[in-house]
């Protein structure tokens, strides 16, 4: 059997690896800016923690590391082909963690300085960046800064910065013990092998991992066999059978209802990483029970799937309905309707709620509002029992006023389904959207059988195509009755079509002499009142914020998009109108104002979070001071800045009383 000899691949110890006294690691040339942002950072300090909490014996796998050994130097380097991104960010944990052991425990502090610094010359850095950065890099894992350093931007200044808050002096052994827990497989290529192809192999080739099946690894991960097996069977297969090819968007929708936070999707491992975050430890006992509420849920949303499924036939109507509008609104669904079949509701409210959510959906879509990001705003109401959600469903469901409006000179949204709620049909199968006036009518067409279409000045003709998909233009017709009226003209239409249909609504435009605009708009009013009473909004509250975003909901983006220093055009801060631009300011304020009004709030959150409060500006970087012993970080991130907002609003107890207005930037950004 033959053995390759330009690749040598080994497990090790990712410690033992980086503080080999042999060795220099270099970042080539041609690799990309360093971009770890500090949600990795934070997740991998957790991953970190973990090894360190789990039994003796257990390890942490980081994935493979990919280099090539070069000679053209006196003392040997690896260069780093694939995996500077992990490596960087460990040197500035190992940097952060060596920087708060200094004081207490130097015998440790030497130990991570040998893991740090060049064998061959203390004064650099083990890792050679690319020379672009180097030395920035080497200015914050060797804590020389200058003095005109201190307000310097770098994601090394940040990510190094995150990592010297969370880290006290007395968590250093800890740290340092889930460090040594650390492995992962080396990669050297020989001097023939190809560079290029190996790095596309390892990174290019099969399907990446989706968020549930991510989620079912990390379920399973770390059980027994016999555990797995019961877990998969009892649980993850009921799951899978429920909610089928819908199973991600079943766990995207399962947490923004248990969280009351959006869960992004694009770009990230956003449903993953929720979930991990929502569930950091599972042992078997709490799995199962965890797991029993999982299955309970998909068999729910099986339901919203299929609402012909329901055993009430009224409850499968207005799912039906619901379905409508797409699944955006299944989070709320499944709340409401868990807590009917568990007997906590009846079935009057379940049904009333079902209609206050079609009420929203279909308001705000005909006046031309958008609705992405309500459904967290609305599962939080519900936390608090039925009048907070019917108010805040009010909140933001557009007045009667801006409906009739949109009635009278708007397209209709959902036209078939707003027809046949207001003329009472039971199922528009087998019936057809009817335009009384045509789309597109024929030179002969007429509205009265005098007139012809050709004979109608060009303002005449403007008017009707403007009204045409209004709703006094629109009605459900019979199939075999609208293959008749194809064509025709209204006069036509109403004898052989319209008188001869089931459909009373239908049937009484019969009796109209002419149709033109002023029949179309009164017959608009005829149906608008109708409309408003089954569409109905709840009368509670004269407020409609709708261009309002609460700000639990408002976008966490990752490091600084261009744009960022415009993105509001204002916060308006528990009735107070704040002229703030950007989420630097908004940080700022937001513990600022906290820290005059509600600082046990803020001390608290900080203590548990590891900033951004502080005693001691312990670090270089951009610091602004509360008070004589108190300073506050500012050389976060976007993303953590808005966490941070979201977070300490929350903990004071005000954060549903605090919006953000987003600029027209917000939207390309």
């Amino acid at each position: 059997m033959g053995t390759a000899t330009n690749i040598i691949a080994t497990a090790v110890s990712t410690i033992n690896w980086l503080s080999a006294a042999e060795t220099t690691i270099v970042v080539p040339v041609y690799q990309r800016q360093y971009r770890w942002d500090i949600g990795g950072c934070e997740q991998l300090l957790a991953d970190i923690r973990a090894a360190a909490d789990a039994g003796d014996g257990q390890t942490h796998f980081i994935g493979s590391i990919l280099s090539t050994l070069s000679t053209d130097t006196d003392a040997p380097e690896l260069v780093l082909i694939d995996g500077q991104q992990r490596v960087t960010t460990l040197m500035l944990l190992i940097a952060a963690l060596q920087h708060a052991a200094r004081t207490e425990n130097p015998a440790l502090a030497a130990e991570l300085e040998r893991v740090l610094t060049n064998p061959h010359d203390p004064t650099r850095t083990k890792l050679r960046p690319h020379r672009a950065w180097a030395d920035v890099f080497e200015s914050v894992v060797l804590d020389h800064r200058a003095d005109d350093d201190l307000l310097r931007e770098s994601r090394f200044d940040d990510n190094y910065a995150f990592f010297r808050s969370q880290i006290p002096a007395e968590e250093t052994e800890r740290i340092w013990r889930g460090l040594q827990r650390l492995e992962h497989v080396a990669i050297t290529l020989g001097p023939d092998a190809n560079a290029q192809q190996t790095f596309e192999s390892l990174n290019s080739t099969g399907e990446p991992l989706r968020d549930h099946e991510l989620i079912h690894n990390y379920v399973l991960m770390g059980l027994s066999h016999a555990e797995q097996s019961e877990i998969e069977d009892s649980f993850w297969l009921p799951i899978e059978q429920n909610t089928g090819e819908s199973i991600g968007n079943f766990w995207r929708h399962y947490l923004i209802m248990t969280t009351g936070r959006e869960v992004a999707v694009a770009g990230e491992r956003g449903v993953y990483d929720a979930f991990r975050q929502q569930f950091p430890r599972l042992d078997v006992a709490t799995l199962r029970e965890r797991a029993a509420e999982w299955r309970e849920y998909s068999a729910l949303y099986r339901t919203l799937l299929t609402p012909a499924e329901s055993p009430d036939a009224q409850i499968g109507r207005q799912l039906a309905y619901l379905n409508t509008f797409g699944r955006g609104m299944y989070p709320l669904a499944m709340r409401v309707y868990r807590d009917h079949l568990r007997g906590a509701i009846e079935t009057t409210e379940l049904i009333e709620t079902l209609e206050q959510i079609q009420s929203l959906l279909l308001r705000r879509e005909l006046v031309g509002l958008s609705n992405a990001r309500l459904v967290a705003r609305l599962c939080r109401a519900r936390e608090n029992g039925r009048a907070a959600l019917v108010l805040a469903i009010a909140r933001i469901m557009p007045s009667d006023e801006r409906v009739r409006v949109a009635l009278k000179y708007g397209d209709l949204p959902h036209a078939a389904y707003v027809l046949g709620r207001l003329s009472g049909v039971e199922t528009i199968t087998g019936l057809d959207l009817e335009h009384v006036f045509p789309l597109a009518p024929g030179d002969a067409w007429s509205g009265d059988g005098e007139r012809q279409w050709v004979d109608y000045s060009d303002d005449e003709q403007n008017s009707h195509r403007a009204l045409a998909q209004t709703l006094g233009n629109l009605t459900l017709l019979e199939e075999h009755l609208a293959e008749r009226a194809l064509d025709a003209s209204f006069p036509e239409k109403a004898a052989a079509s319209y008188a001869k249909s089931s459909i009373v609504a239908t049937r009484e435009l019969a009796d109209i002499r002419s149709w033109g605009t002023a029949a179309i708009s009164d017959r608009t009013a005829t149906l608008t009142a109708d409309f408003l009473q089954i569409w109905a909004r709840p009368v509670t509250v004269a407020i409609d914020d709708d261009g309002l975003t609460p700000v639990l909901d408002a976008q966490r983006r990752r490091g600084w998009p261009r744009g960022w220093e415009r993105e509001f055009e204002y916060v308006e801060y528990r009735g107070e109108h704040w002229e703030v631009y950007d989420v630097k300011h908004l940080f700022n304020r937001i513990f600022t104002r906290l820290w005059a009004d509600s600082r046990a709030s803020v001390v608290a959150f900080s203590a548990r979070r590891g900033g951004p409060i502080f005693s001691a500006q312990s670090w270089n970087g951009h610091w602004d001071q509360l008070d004589d012993d108190h300073f506050i970080y500012m050389g976060w991130d976007s993303k953590y800045m808005l966490t941070a907002i979201q977070g300490v609003l929350d903990e004071a107890g005000i954060a549903a009383e605090v919006f953000v207005k987003y600029s027209y930037i917000a939207a390309a950004m």
